[in-house]
């Protein structure tokens, strides 16, 4: 039903035939309604708890029915257009019922349940939540009495519902799938394309909210132009273990499966932080015949560990990743591993999630996140003047098409991201090929700044991971008096892999051309902080290697000040803060930390 993009020609063959006959369903709940009807009993979701009870499954008939209902009782409990009703979970059954019932009454706001609270407050006050379905009490993720006091925080007219809990949930004012059971399942109109389906939160894990709106033609969009890259038939199985409340779980791997009659595989509540799930994972693809993985980078580094064994394989037809830089080394190993291919896709929350992707029916062609998608322009600008770029020069990346948001809902925090006559400014450092396809070679906001000199940490990271002793590498700027910064590693071997940190200092000082980007130090984790869905979470790592710095600098003072914390703030600033400090003390501490580009704040004693 979805016929498969192998090439720019075939992208071309579909822009030539119209908008509107591509995009025929352009809402998630017309796609839904469509699905129901040409594949009503096949299995829409299949779901993995990880607590050992039974594998849960749901036909596209019966998941069109449910979130009828649920977009009836939302709109019982006081939803409707511009109201939104907050999805407070990690992926599971349910969470996929709420987020589309939610979209289909008004206007859905997913929510990663890790956060702190106070910015759970902010965001649920921010998108005008009235309605929260929240995680229910359980053992294995154990959020429900923080989340749940948050909602309270953030409004006591917001209506409390839990989800997929293991037991009663104190405080709540019903049970979410019990109050699904008695609500009709009535099939209502398709929303309008241009209205708002939903508004994401982005920028992180922390700082002031940032709500980015999609329309419904935004999610639909993207989700069929997925389901094309992909060539994803009825009946394939696509894994799917990143939350909700991220964009590629939505609509770049979840929606999609929808569009093209596909099943999702969700295995439980942690996705694949699930360790056993991930430990057997070739026997996994064996027992529910995976078609597609869904996945990061730091994903895949995990999987190329674990043994095939005597599992039979010949299902998986190739691995998408996304999320951060894709290095050659570990596609390549993934691909020895397994003899299945990997394929690249490039997106952010401000484009529903995809701009570009790798065509799984075509090569792969390495540094390149592929193709973009039909109808979907691609420029490169140099950043400085504005102008075009060359073919092959690096520049911004932007973008305009049907998949790029509207803006965000507070418009004041877009203006140097959503720009005039429709382009989106991601963000993204890269550049074009002939054919088209897109090259990432780092992030705007990600450069190293040494001494002036801007210094791209995704050339030390593809370095590091070339060394056969390291699995994973970020690299980050260290605040320094003199440089400003200077460029520094964070590495994670590989299992039983042994290498000291002067081994990789010289290994990486001759991957690396440039001097003044090779890096000072390297630094040996047992384990990368990641974000929810696998990313690596670089502000730890800044703060890391900043505590490193204010201490170094600070050891020629008679006593290191106690109370002294170092942290990295919302905006990006490295923020030392210091408690009780005599102001003749604290006038030492700024002068040993001059040049440094820190934020000093000090109590006074």
């Amino acid at each position: 039903m979805t016929r498969a993009i192998h090439s720019r020609a075939d992208i071309g063959a579909i822009e030539a035939g119209g908008f509107d006959a591509f995009l025929s369903s352009p809402s998630p709940y017309a796609l839904l309604r469509r699905a129901a009807k040409l594949w009503p009993e096949a299995c829409a979701i299949r779901y993995l708890p990880s607590d050992g009870k039974p594998d849960q499954s749901v036909s596209f008939a019966a998941l069109f029915d449910h979130v009828n209902r649920a977009a009836a009782l939302f709109r019982r409990l006081g939803g409707g257009p511009g109201v939104a009703v907050a999805v407070i979970m990690p992926h599971t059954l349910h969470t996929q019922i709420a987020l589309w019932g939610a979209e289909a009454a008004g206007r859905a706001c997913p929510i990663n349940p890790m956060l702190q609270s106070d910015h759970l407050v902010a965001l649920l006050r921010a998108s005008g939540t009235k309605i929260a379905v929240v995680l229910g009490a359980n053992a294995e993720v154990d959020v429900w009495d923080r989340v749940s006091q948050a909602v309270r925080a953030a409004g006591n007219d917001i209506v409390l519902l839990d989800a997929d809990g293991d037991g009663p949930s104190p405080g709540s004012d019903g049970r979410f799938e019990a109050l699904l059971d008695r609500e009709p399942g009535e099939a209502m109109a398709d929303p309008l394309p241009d209205a708002v389906a939903s508004v994401y939160p982005t920028g992180g894990t922390t700082g002031a909210p940032k709500l980015t709106i999609h329309t419904h033609a935004n999610e639909a969009f993207v989700a069929m132009a997925a389901a094309r890259m992909y060539g994803l038939a009825p009946g394939e199985v696509m894994l799917n273990g990143f939350p909700l409340f991220h964009v590629a779980g939505a609509f770049v791997y979840g929606l999609s499966c929808v569009a093209a009659g596909a099943t999702q595989l969700v295995p439980g509540r942690l996705g694949m932080r699930n360790r056993p799930f991930v430990g057997t994972f070739w026997h996994q693809v064996e027992r529910h015949r995976i078609a597609l993985l869904g996945a990061v980078p730091t994903v895949l580094s995990a999987l190329v560990t674990q043994p095939l064994g005597d599992a039979n394989i010949g299902s998986l037809r190739a691995a998408l990743t996304g999320g951060s830089l894709l290095p050659t080394d570990l596609a390549e190993r993934f691909e020895a591993l397994s003899g299945v291919p990997v394929r690249n896709i490039f997106g952010m929350t401000e484009c529903s999630g995809m701009l570009s992707a790798e065509p799984v029916a075509g090569p792969r062609t390495p540094g390149s996140t592929g193709l973009p998608l039909p109808f979907t322009e691609v420029r490169v600008i140099r950043s400085d003047l504005g102008e075009q770029c060359q073919t092959g020069e690096a520049g911004l990346i932007l973008t305009r098409g049907p998949h790029v948001s509207p803006g965000y809902l507070d418009p004041t925090l877009g203006r140097t991201t959503f720009l005039a006559d429709g382009w989106l400014a991601t963000g993204d450092i890269g550049f074009q090929d002939e054919e088209g396809r897109v090259f990432l070679t780092g992030r705007a906001k990600d450069v190293i700044i040494r001494g002036g000199h801007n210094i791209d940490p995704a050339a030390i990271e593809d370095a590091l991971i070339g060394h056969p002793a390291v699995s994973i590498a970020a690299a980050v700027g260290q605040p320094d008096r003199y440089a400003g910064e200077l460029p520094v590693a964070f590495v994670v071997l590989e299992a039983g892999a042994t290498a000291s940190e002067e081994e990789l200092l010289a290994f990486v000082a001759e991957a690396v051309p440039e001097p003044a980007a090779r890096p000072k130090r390297i630094w040996l984790l047992d384990a990368m902080p990641l974000t929810p869905v696998g990313k690596i979470f670089k502000p730890a790592l800044r703060a890391e290697a900043a505590r490193y710095a204010v201490a170094a600098a600070l050891a020629t003072l008679p006593a290191l000040p106690r109370d002294l914390t170092v942290s990295v703030a919302a905006t990006g600033n490295i923020v030392v803060r210091v408690a009780e400090l005599p102001s003749a003390d604290e006038a030492q501490l700024r002068a040993a930390l001059t040049g440094m580009p820190v934020e000093i704040q000090c109590s006074p004693a």
